[in-house]
């Protein structure tokens, strides 16, 4: 049921919240703190959904290297007592806003994580009202969708409505890409590995197993099936310019080819101009 939880995290020390509301990664506000790693000293913004592994740094992480993590406001070493079971490096944790704290591994590459809830009872209703039945999609569409002026609307259209459900499905193999509520695909870089995109209709949250830097264009995006790829290179963004990929989604009357960007970040997503004539995605760029 919890998808994407997005965590909101306090230092443990002054009480203040590590929330950047300025830096977004995996498109939600992000954790910020500072991180000292062989020697050198910058600020890391971390992913706030849960079991992903993005950040946003200008220091280098040397794989197996072990990490100071600190406080941006009061500059506490934000080092627990216990141990990664993992790989025996410190841990760091934060508190939750709802009562408990997380913990993450100090060691770079190290993804043990752990969630603890003060009052698993509050944490449930909370999570329920934030997270269950579709829970807050529409307080995430219209933070996140764009400025679009209003167009009229053809009644001869079929419309897709923001925070509908899609049923996606491989081009190629015609399997499901819905797994666990998520719209999985097989990600290339310079590791394998997957990402998570939220099924919901310009709900732009997403995670993944490996590290994908925000702002660059994935090398491949594939079926996690038959492992074909996804990537259209003709068909272009029309918002950044970048290859997209194509899978296909159920609509009420047909399967629709419907592209997505592959620039992480970015939030575009299109028909095929054949089906511009009888289908309108609602809040699209498009339109």
């Amino acid at each position: 049921m919890y998808d994407f939880l997005a965590l909101k995290v306090k230092c443990p020390v002054c009480n203040k919240s590590l929330m950047d509301k300025q830096k977004l990664v995996d498109n939600e506000v992000s954790i910020k703190l500072n991180i000292e790693i062989g020697g050198k000293k910058g600020t890391i913004n971390l992913s706030s959904i849960y079991g992903s592994y993005n950040y946003v740094t200008v220091v280098d992480l040397p794989d197996n290297e072990v990490a100071n993590f600190s406080c941006p406001h009061c500059n506490a070493l934000l080092k627990d007592k216990i141990s990664c079971l993992s790989c025996d490096a410190p841990m760091t944790s934060f508190y939750l806003d709802m009562g408990g704290k997380v913990s993450i591994c100090s060691r770079s590459g190290c993804k043990n994580h752990k969630v603890e809830f003060e009052d698993l009872s509050v944490a449930l209703n909370k999570l329920y009202q934030d997270y269950g039945l579709a829970g807050n999609h529409r307080e995430k569409i219209k933070k996140d969708a764009p400025a679009i002026k209003e167009k009229p609307v053809d009644p001869n259209k079929e419309t897709i409505e923001s925070g509908s459900f899609l049923q996606a499905y491989c081009p190629h193999c015609d399997k499901s890409l819905i797994e666990e509520k998520q719209l999985k695909l097989k990600i290339k870089n310079d590791k394998e590995g997957y990402i998570m995109l939220s099924p919901y209709l310009n709900v732009f949250t997403t995670k993944s197993t490996i590290h994908l830097p925000e702002d660059k264009i994935v090398d491949d995006l594939q079926c996690f099936h038959c492992e074909k790829s996804l990537i259209k290179d003709e068909k272009k963004c029309e918002k950044c310019g970048s290859a997209t990929a194509k899978i296909a989604v159920g609509a009420r009357t047909k399967l629709l080819d419907f592209y997505i960007c592959t620039k992480k970040g970015c939030k575009w997503h299109g028909l095929s101009e054949e089906d511009y004539y009888d289908i309108r995605l609602e809040d699209s760029l498009e339109w």
